[in-house]
């Protein structure tokens, strides 16, 4: 099951990468010649109109290949696009030119900002399938961290004035609030006193408090300094549904803040914070899949939007082979008005493939010692 988990879960997020690549080249008048899920040697193939779509042996990626593309091979990795092939470039020598009609289908021949646009809708559709994910989950039961006290550190403001295990925070100065996230929240706005609403056994009482400055650990493990009343939530988690628009609201809010984290791990990563060997490849994605599926429907896709949301940042990474690579390239050819060499493109696309080698081969490295040494998934 841990292997058709893994599939599943990685075959959605390809899907639906691919598919806007399809979908906005087919917008723009392109020709798609091939859309396929995974990469390497074809396992099964059926011809729709001007397109093939296949099932490649490889499910570690897909590709969409396009009419104009190539002045090369392609590179086939973790997501396959091809190198772009510029207008007036010919990668077979004595070819005929093209004709108009082949021109108006030609990737090659669409404007810079057409090709972006191309290019910018794989991790755009990642983005927008993990927020309707998110929407969909808010709107049919999403599991919550309540806002109940879990421990009260003696001599803190929270024990101080009275506040109690058990005890349920529901607004923070009058303002509601849902889960322990929206009161982490409130709190790290506080400067001065502040006023806490709460049941008690189903009596609701005001307490006001002045917080304290303390020091605690972000999520990176760095020491920061903020206000603290000395409590800890007492992990009680209820599944909650929620209207339309307030599922949209906290949707959009979960997606934003899940993306936030995802370039700041990324920044703290390159600088060094967040160590190598915490990197993770696809046996640590297969185990998290397996376990989410195991947990439940609303836990599987809840990792479902949360990889989505990885999968579209790493694809904008200025990176050649990745969709960034190339968003970077069209980049430099609207400031210098004429296309990227393309042996300047070709060597930048063998350097990216090398560190997406090198990448692939730490992740792998590292679920194999946190597998199979550790025993720490």
């Amino acid at each position: 099951m841990i292997v058709l988990n893994f599939v599943i879960v990685l075959g959605i997020l390809i899907f639906v990468h691919e598919l806007g690549h399809f979908l906005v080249a087919k917008w723009m008048g392109v020709k798609v010649e091939k859309f396929s899920l995974g990469f390497g040697p074809k396992l099964f193939g059926r011809q729709i109109g001007e397109t093939e779509y296949l099932i490649s042996a490889f499910p570690l990626g897909g590709y969409v290949k396009m009419f104009g593309e190539g002045g090369f091979n392609e590179v086939e990795m973790i997501e396959q696009d091809g190198v772009q092939q510029q207008s007036g470039e010919n990668s077979e020598e004595g070819a005929a030119p093209l004709t108009e009609a082949e021109k108006a289908r030609s990737f090659a021949h669409k404007t810079i900002s057409q090709r972006m646009a191309i290019v910018f809708a794989g991790p755009l559709f990642n983005m927008l399938f993990a927020w309707f994910l998110l929407i969909l989950l808010y709107l049919t039961g999403m599991p919550i961290l309540k806002a109940t006290v879990g421990d009260v550190f003696p001599d803190k403001p929270a024990a101080n004035a009275g506040i109690r295990k058990g005890d349920l925070i529901t607004a923070v100065n009058g303002e509601k609030i849902i889960q322990w996230e929206d009161f982490s929240i409130k709190m790290a706005t506080v400067t001065d006193s502040v006023s806490l609403t709460i049941d008690r056994a189903g009596k609701l009482l005001n307490i006001e408090l002045k917080p304290q400055s303390g020091e605690t650990q972000n999520m990176f493990g760095e020491a920061v300094k903020k206000q603290i009343i000395g409590v800890s939530p007492a992990y009680d988690f209820v599944t909650q549904r929620f209207g339309l628009v307030e599922a949209f609201r906290l949707g959009t809010a979960k997606t934003v803040e899940v993306t936030k984290m995802t370039g700041l791990s990324l920044i703290k990563l390159f600088q060094g914070v967040v160590p190598l060997n915490s990197l993770g490849g696809p046996m640590m994605i297969a185990d998290m899949a397996n376990k989410a599926a195991q947990t439940g429907g609303a836990t599987f896709f809840m990792l479902l939007a949360v990889v989505s949301i990885n999968l579209g940042i790493l694809n904008l990474l200025p990176i050649p082979v990745l969709d960034g690579g190339h968003l970077a390239f069209y980049t430099i050819e609207a400031v210098i008005r004429r296309p990227v060499p393309i042996k300047v493109r070709e060597y930048a696309q063998q350097a990216g493939m090398l560190l997406l080698m090198g990448m692939m081969v730490l992740a792998f490295y590292n679920d194999i010692i946190r597998f199979f040494f550790t025993g720490k998934p």
